[in-house]
């Protein structure tokens, strides 16, 4: 059986067809928007702004993203007619607006990247302060749509006044897809600050204060387990056949929990990249008491935490060129070289302003002699400084007996050994490139499985 994966990303889209019975992707396409679709001025994903806090993108671009894909999967020879159902997520936080005639109200579309409502955030900290984090299960955030919206109904009345629907972009999609209105994924829609993730609805007070009438616009929450929409007949041009499942679309943070086979409490996943990621399943709805901590809803059922750490491969990098070694000797010789907990050194690399815990940017702080230190003390220090705190920031979340590790770092024997030792787990690496789309690809799979047994 094959199921059809959509990510529909900040720099481009991506589609993978994944053979359910193998579990593995046996074909695949992309399209990049600066290279594709150079007509909509958006090299990066984003349209250029002069204010570096302005970061959005025109919602046409992501139309016919998802139509070049699809173009590009058949034209590839893909067995499109075989497949059976239709799943994806996108950049999560995306919104877009439209009338009631299905056109778009906000001609440029805000994206992760924004972050030009600080003025909304700070209305929201101070109108519901921890509450909100405890309602939604994060604070206020300039990139969510709790902010966005206050921000678009104060500087565009008139076209907030003919706005009708708010998507995100991955209910958007699905919305396109079914030729119909189409639910938000409580994945998705717990990264918008308007989700009350107790009662899986949308929270009243918030939404009113955010901007009037706002909770009328937003769509239905979709729960694991429901029902999925149906292909619209005109993507019968591409190939497929019309009337097979679409499951909503979630996040693509949702959607690599899946991809990456870590939907279950006691797995999770560490993305060692720019910026290092740790995300992990929870069976129920809690929050993390420092506030560090995201938490999303899990496509599978259940809730999701995500953390980010930016000090992450490019702060390793710099501690390489400093003590003036080679990746070898940084992945396998240093480790070899000291004993696990470096008698008692830690190191930290505060590159860039750290967010969890928040940081200013200082540089290398150490609890020893920096200086004078050998360069396998320096590289053990810092790793098993950025792993710990990890641990520390993620304990409340509960154990786990499984750590996946992806990311080009997972190739270093020694970090391993490191994410081995603090967390206590057996650590298995992954190649998670697709893992966004392959978890569309199977929870399109899983909605067939629902109606297998329902009927």
């Amino acid at each position: 059986m094959l199921s059809l994966g959509i990510d529909s990303s900040t720099q481009g889209t991506k589609a993978v067809v994944y053979d359910v019975d193998a579990g593995g992707v046996v074909a695949s396409a992309s399209v990049n928007y600066g290279r594709d679709l150079p007509e909509f001025g958006s090299p990066e994903g984003f349209l250029p702004n002069a204010d570096t806090r302005i970061r959005r993108a025109n919602p046409e671009m992501w139309v016919r993203g998802l139509e070049l894909v699809l173009k590009r999967l058949g034209d590839s020879g893909v067995p499109m007619g075989e497949i059976s159902a239709v799943g994806g997520c996108a950049q999560q936080h995306a919104t877009v607006c439209l009338d009631a005639h299905g056109d778009f109200t906000r001609k440029g579309c805000p994206i992760w990247m924004d972050s030009s409502t600080v003025e909304e955030v700070a209305a929201l900290d101070a109108r519901f302060g921890n509450a909100l984090r405890d309602r939604t299960g994060s604070p206020a955030i300039e990139r969510f749509a709790a902010a966005q919206m206050m921000k678009f109904a104060r500087e565009e009345p008139e076209s907030y006044a003919r706005t009708v629907r708010v998507h995100l972009l991955s209910s958007f999609l699905t919305s396109l897809l079914a030729g119909e209105d189409a639910p938000v994924d409580v994945g998705d829609g717990a990264g918008m600050n308007l989700l009350d993730l107790r009662s899986l609805e949308w929270d009243a007070e918030i939404c009113e204060f955010a901007a009037h009438g706002l909770a009328a616009k937003l769509p239905c929450i979709h729960r694991p387990g429901g029902a999925p929409l149906r292909l619209a007949a005109r993507f019968g041009e591409f190939g497929l056949k019309p009337g097979i499942p679409v499951a909503p679309f979630t996040g693509d943070n949702p959607a690599s929990l899946v991809g990456c086979g870590a939907e279950r409490p006691g797995c999770a996943v560490i993305s060692l990249g720019t910026s290092d990621t740790f995300f992990a399943a929870m069976p129920d709805f809690r929050t993390d008491p420092d506030g560090f901590g995201h938490v999303f809803g899990n496509p599978c059922g259940g809730f999701m935490s995500l953390s980010c750490f930016k000090n992450g491969s490019l702060a390793r990098d710099r501690i390489r060129r400093e003590c003036g070694v080679d990746w070898p000797f940084f992945d396998e010789t240093a480790f070899a070289l000291t004993p696990p907990g470096n008698g008692g050194r830690r190191a930290f690399p505060y590159f860039e302003t750290e967010l969890t815990p928040k940081h200013d940017a200082t540089g290398v702080e150490a609890n020893f002699d920096w200086g004078a230190a050998s360069p396998e003390t320096k590289i053990r220090a810092v790793v098993e400084g950025q792993i710990a705190n990890m641990r520390e920031r993620t304990r409340w979340i509960g154990d786990f007996d499984t750590v996946c590790v992806t990311g080009g770092a997972s190739r270093s024997k020694g970090i391993l050994s490191v994410v081995h030792d603090i967390f206590g787990a057996e650590v298995k690496t992954l190649d998670a490139t697709d893992s966004a789309a392959i978890g569309g690809a199977r929870l399109a799979a899983m909605t067939i499985h629902h109606e297998g047994d329902a009927e």
